[in-house]
């Protein structure tokens, strides 16, 4: 046998032990670091631009047209989509998981450049973009001036000029977000003026035109040159303007008597920016800032460590005063994380060393099994760089759970060659061969059973397919590799280590002298436990009608508990940040919005939760709902995670807190939520709700079925905060053009587009030279002259004639409702809701409430889920299919180890024993039924399952040996009782830290090992009284049916086959 030879070989095993361990921690310096795996789908995003275009003429000529040739996408999940006022249009598709984001993006471009001449020409010149990009932020670097020498226009303008670029070149960076613009040169515009020296906008753009060029007027000597030439020297008319003095004194008009009139003369030139509507604060001060989205499958810590080492790079060129800081990161929770995890598996380690010394009684029995941890451990990791995996929480939680298995084997060894000892005199080595005969398949059916029921997550797809597969296979190779060292290196530790002992040897007799008296009273008290124990097994064959009604009312407990519990994908955590989402009324200004901002938000963040807040960037007109004048957003940091040890320090109870004071807000509508536990499948957590119109009944009655939804979401006591994410509609004033008139007039159409959206939107005449970088120059009317609708009669339109006509002469206006935003899903027309459960509840029981809600709404509306919800509901539904093929699998593997059909049936009555312990600790902590949770489960059937190999496979042994069934039975649970209680606290204790955790990741810690200590308890307690009774009970059963020679047959020979009489 193989540990027969290794046993001859002590050397060739620690050999193979070491080459594990070097092997393993050559891996741990090259894996990757991250909070999770790559488990969000691939996005990949269109842009284009339709300068002057509303949101529905965007939606119409650029959205829809793009939308309709992507079709036929391989493995596409999803598909999103934005159309605004501003002309800009942008479409997100979402691939499934393990989709190659380079060949997606290939893909889409393909399909892109079939609808590129269905686009209007202006947006084909502009270009349509196509990018890999997460929707979330990774981190935002804001730029602030400690000694206050540069003003927030300073501070964006250099962020843009000088960062931007560089930080999206950055290895890992999808996109770079700029909360602000660069510097422009603004010619004001004043309307009286201009009428008074009746010059049109358009008079105005042909000047600048005409005198900011750069022309290339040759050269001197130029070749071919003649004969002899000496001289070469290029000539320069006219170059780029630089300075507002120069802008201001180009010439508008040259009268016939010499006088020039200028720009100074109907307007002013000032350096500005290109955009007024988006500020950036830090703590109250002027700030710049950019937020940094990683690339599709990129790794998170690798991209934002990339991004802070070129910003310190490049802080040594910053002016003076120039500081670079990060109000919003989401990796320093990735790491702080990992190393509370870390932390858990030392304390697991000493927690199971600690149980195996008060079960063995001596430090050489307890090292043994200890040995194996760092063998199986080191050698897991290298595993997980042989899969491509990473050092995540989802590997580290399995390193942890399998602290207690992995150990498990070794202890069944040490514990059988000691009580061989014990029981017969024989030496360590003689009784490690004797015990490795007798156990070596036990160790082997239990390795395969633990291994055959994780093996099928491995398999699942999606982003919950993601989740169980670094977990399965990380648990699947400790497990493996813990059988490896059972049979290979702790036989020779137990021959090399182990003492010989006479008959009758109590573990205690040689004990530390001190202890001696506390393991000697531990004995005892197990040796009374275990023959009450024994009576109670005995006791219960004559009462089976009892203890069947007792497991009948137990399963139907569970199932109870089971169908009771909420449903969620995965807990919330303390990442360290809060985010604040501000909504307006329509029509609000942004002065408005940053005094909400300034004196609502910043100042309750910045006093009332000082102990909890380090640091606050808001940002006015714009949030993750859109971008406007009357929204707002603002990233909350909040201090390290030691020092808001407090439960009223955490982040959830900063934004509850923060909720109940926003909602005082009269002006605004103040929305305080952590991110998600998964960045990169949102912003926010809660669920992620798409309403859609899949009748097409137009704009006006989605709006109107939305505004119903909401009113029925905020009667729901399941529901709280659901808040559309998207802008209202807002008063639009229409321009009626009567073209009849312009002909007659003979005013060009392209004189009136550029004349009104010069005068109200700013018109991009060409570029400067500022700081030896190209910048834009644009013509606007002066504030005073576009606040009212009446400022549009001081227009004025040239005509081909050469005249002014006022404007009021060929058009007229309207007030009407508009969108300044549109959104589509999955080519419908849809708006996007956000959400959260109530207090108790959970965002499975959310996400049912608002399916309910949208089931009354009238004909022709529709829902779908995206994001975090969209996976939610994926694993969900696998949650079922995932149970009845790992119960499959288990009775498969089982039947293989006993060569026997019957058998296996009293293992898997085991099953809902165990799982009523993990069902019921869960449920009584409040924990819903997450992805989680379905991992402990499943942990929770195989150790279930190992319990019962170990007393049914010595209950086997000994009827071999001519026992009959019921001595068999209660010498196997006599004789395993000790290594099942061992195995099984070392392992309830080794997951203690995970239920017991708090800190950083302590939601997902505390879900996964609440699940698995409840469900080993049981497992163990409860189990140990009815393994034994339901293996008679399944041995009479079919001995009865298939009369008594053929199960003799089937239950004592080792291998044979079963004979059907």
């Amino acid at each position: 046998m193989l540990s027969r030879f290794f046993l001859d070989r002590p050397v060739f095993a620690w050999v193979i032990a070491i080459s594990i361990m070097v092997v393993g921690a050559l891996a741990i310096y090259s894996l990757p670091i991250s909070q999770y795996p790559p488990i969000a789908p691939p996005s990949i995003y269109i842009t284009a631009s339709y300068p002057g275009a509303s949101a529905e003429t965007v939606e119409n000529s650029v959205t829809q047209i793009i939308e309709q040739k992507m079709t036929g996408l391989e493995a596409m999940l999803y598909m999103s989509a934005t159309s605004d006022s501003s002309g800009n249009a942008r479409i997100e598709l979402t691939f499934a998981p393990g989709t190659d984001p380079d060949v997606a993006w290939t893909k889409v471009q393909n399909k892109l450049q079939l609808a590129m001449a269905s686009l209007p020409d202006v947006v084909q010149s502009r270009g349509v973009s196509v990018g890999k990009a997460t929707r979330n932020y990774l981190l935002i670097v804001s730029l602030i001036s400690e000694d206050g020498s540069m003003d927030g226009n300073d501070l964006r303008d250099y962020a843009q000029s000088n960062l931007e670029k560089v930080l999206a070149r950055v290895p890992g960076v999808g996109e770079v977000e700029n909360f602000g613009t660069q510097y422009a040169m603004r010619i004001w515009l004043n309307l009286d003026r201009m009428n008074d020296y009746r010059i049109a906008i358009t008079d105005v753009v042909a000047a600048l035109r005409s005198y900011n060029v750069e022309v290339s007027a040759g050269q001197f000597g130029g070749t071919p040159a003649v004969p002899g030439q000496r001289l070469n020297a290029s000539i320069i008319v006219q170059s780029l303007l630089k300075t507002p003095e120069e802008f201001a004194n180009v010439p508008v008009r040259i009268t016939p008597d010499g006088a020039v009139i200028r720009i100074r003369d109907i307007g002013r030139a000032e350096l500005g920016t290109e955009f007024y509507d988006v500020e950036a604060y830090f703590n109250g001060k002027p700030a710049a800032g950019m937020a940094v989205r990683q690339a599709a499958g990129a790794n998170a810590l690798d991209t934002a460590n990339a991004v802070k080492a070129k910003i310190a790079e490049m802080s040594r060129y910053f002016p003076p005063g120039m500081k670079a800081v990060y109000p919003y990161d989401t990796t320093p929770f990735t790491r702080v994380a990992i190393q509370e995890v870390v932390k858990t598996l030392f304390e697991a380690i000493f927690l199971v060393f600690c149980i195996m010394y008060v079960f063995m009684g001596t430090f050489r029995a307890t090292l043994i099994p200890t040995i194996a941890v760092p063998v199986v451990l080191l050698g897991t990791f290298a595993s997980l760089h042989f899969f491509g995996f990473s050092i995540n929480m989802l590997t580290m939680f399995a390193m942890v759970l399998a602290i207690g298995l992995l150990v498990d084997d070794a202890i069944v060894v040490v514990e059988n060659v000691e009580r061989i000892m014990a029981e017969e005199g024989l030496g360590p080595r003689e009784a490690t061969a004797k015990s490795m005969d007798q156990i070596t398949s036990a160790l082997i059916g239990i390795g395969l059973v633990l291994a055959a029921v994780f093996g099928p997550m491995a398999f699942f797809k999606g982003s919950t397919g993601v989740i169980y597969r670094q977990f399965s296979i990380t648990i699947i190779t400790s497990m493996l590799l813990s059988v490896v060292v059972a049979l290979v290196l702790t036989p020779v530790l137990c021959a090399s280590l182990l003492k010989p002992i006479p008959p009758g040897y109590e573990p205690a007799d040689h004990a530390v002298f001190f202890l001696r008296p506390f393991f000697r009273w531990f004995d005892r008290m197990f040796y009374r436990l275990r023959d009450r124990y024994v009576r109670t097994v005995n006791w219960s064959f004559s009462r089976k009608w009892r203890y069947i009604f007792i497991y009948i009312v137990i399963v139907a407990s569970m199932n109870t508990l089971l169908l009771k519990m909420p449903t969620a994908y995965l807990p919330d955590e303390d990442q360290g940040t809060l985010i604040t989402q501000v909504m307006l009324p329509a029509n609000s200004t942004l002065e408005q919005t940053k005094a909400v901002l300034e004196n609502k938000v910043k100042s309750y963040f910045l006093g009332a939760e000082k102990d909890a807040v380090e640091a606050l960037l808001t940002v006015s007109g714009i949030s993750v709902a859109g971008r406007g004048q009357n929204m707002g957003l603002s990233f909350v940091r909040l201090k390290d995670w030691h020092l808001r040890d407090k439960p009223e320090l955490r982040a959830q109870a900063v934004a509850g807190r923060a909720m109940r004071a926003f909602s005082q807000i009269r002006e605004a509508m103040v929305f305080a939520f952590p991110p998600p536990p998964v960045i990169e499948l949102g912003n926010a957590t809660g669920f992620d709700f798409q309403l859609q119109d899949r009748a097409g009944l137009g704009h006006a009655a989605l709006m109107a079925a939305r505004n119903q939804l909401l009113g029925m979401a905020a009667q729901d006591p399941r529901l709280k905060q659901v808040r559309p994410n998207g802008m209202e509609d807002v008063p639009q004033y229409h321009i009626d053009i009567d073209w009849e008139k312009v002909g007659a007039l003979g005013i060009p159409i392209t004189s009136i587009h550029q004349t009104i959206q010069a005068a109200f939107g700013s018109a991009y005449v060409n570029d400067f030279i500022q700081a030896a970088r190209v910048k834009r120059v644009f013509v606007q009317a002066d504030a005073p002259f576009r606040m009212l609708p009446k400022d549009l009669d001081k227009l004025y339109v040239r005509n081909t004639a050469g005249k002014l006509v006022p404007f009021s002469a060929f058009a007229t206006g309207r007030w009407e409702l508009g969108s300044p935003k549109l959104e589509r899903f999955n080519a419908f027309p849809s708006i996007n809701i956000w959400g959260e459960p109530a207090a108790g509840r959970s965002s499975g029981e959310a996400m049912k409430a608002m399916e309910e809600l949208a089931g009354r709404l009238p004909q022709g509306f529709g829902f779908d889920w995206t994001g975090l919800s969209y996976q939610e509901r994926m694993a969900t539904s696998q949650a079922p299919l995932l149970y009845a093929f790992s119960i499959l699998v288990i009775f498969l593997c089982v039947a293989a180890l006993y060569e026997s059909w019957t058998i296996p049936i009293a293992n898997l009555l085991m099953l809902p024993l165990g799982l009523f312990g993990a069902t019921i600790a869960t449920y009584s902590r409040g924990f819903p039924n997450d992805v989680y949770f379905q991992i402990g489960f499943l942990t929770t059937l195989g150790l279930t399952t190992k319990n019962a190999i170990l007393i049914i496979q010595f209950a086997k042994e000994r009827m071999a040996h001519g026992e009959g069934v019921i001595e068999a039975t209660l010498g196997a649970a006599k004789t395993r009782l000790r290594p099942v209680i061992m195995t099984s606290l070392a392992f309830f204790f080794g997951v203690l830290p995970l239920a017991i955790a708090s800190g950083a990741g302590a939601g997902a810690m505390k879900a996964i090992g609440t699940a698995v200590a409840g469900g080993m308890l049981s497992a163990t307690f409860i189990d140990l009284f009815f393994i034994p009774l339901f293996f008679v009970l399944v041995y009479r059963f079919f001995q009865r049916r298939k009369g008594s020679n053929t199960v003799q047959q089937v239950i004592l020979t080792s291998g044979s086959k079963e004979v059907v009489s």
